[in-house]
C-alpha cells in the first residue's frame, strides 16, 4: 500500500496553489471541472499529492498545531533542511501558529514550527526528525 493524497477544502484555491507551489515545490498536474465554474486542482511533488477543493463560506480557524475536533485534519507536515531558513525564505507567507520548537530532548537536532496557509490549514515544517 502507498499513501495517496491529502484533500484540502479551500475558500481561496488560487492562494493555496500559489502557497504550495512557491514554498513546497508542488506543481499543478490536473484540473477537474466540477460544474458551476468550480474545479478540483491536483498538485504533486514527487510521490506526494494534494487535492485543492473549492468551498463556499468561511475557512476554519485552527490554532497552534491544528484543530483537535474529531473528523478534522490536525495538520500536514513537510520535512525541510532548515526550519529557520524556510521561514525566512517564506517571508510574510510564514504565518507561525506555534514554534519554532526544539525537541532535542527526544531526538537531537529535531526542530519544528507550525504555520497557517492562506486558507487556514496548519502546515508543520520539521527538520531532523527520524524514526
Amino acid at each position: 500500500m502507498r499513501f495517496a493524497h491529502v484533500a484540502l477544502n479551500c475558500a481561496d484555491p488560487a492562494a493555496a496553489i500559489a502557497y504550495y507551489t512557491a514554498h513546497f515545490g508542488f506543481a499543478v498536474t490536473r484540473r477537474l471541472p466540477i460544474g458551476g465554474g468550480q474545479e478540483i486542482i491536483f498538485l504533486a511533488r514527487d510521490d506526494v499529492r494534494l487535492e485543492i477543493f473549492p468551498v463556499v463560506g468561511p475557512a476554519g480557524q485552527p490554532d497552534k498545531d491544528g484543530p483537535i475536533a474529531a473528523g478534522t485534519l490536525r495538520h500536514m507536515a513537510f520535512q525541510v533542511d532548515d526550519v529557520d531558513a524556510t521561514i525566512a525564505a517564506m517571508g510574510a507567507d510564514a504565518v507561525i501558529t506555534l514554534g519554532p520548537i526544539n525537541f532535542d530532548a527526544f531526538i537531537p537536532g529535531w526542530r519544528t514550527a507550525w504555520l497557517k496557509d492562506p486558507n487556514g490549514h496548519v502546515v508543520e515544517i520539521t527538520q531532523g526528525y527520524r524514526d
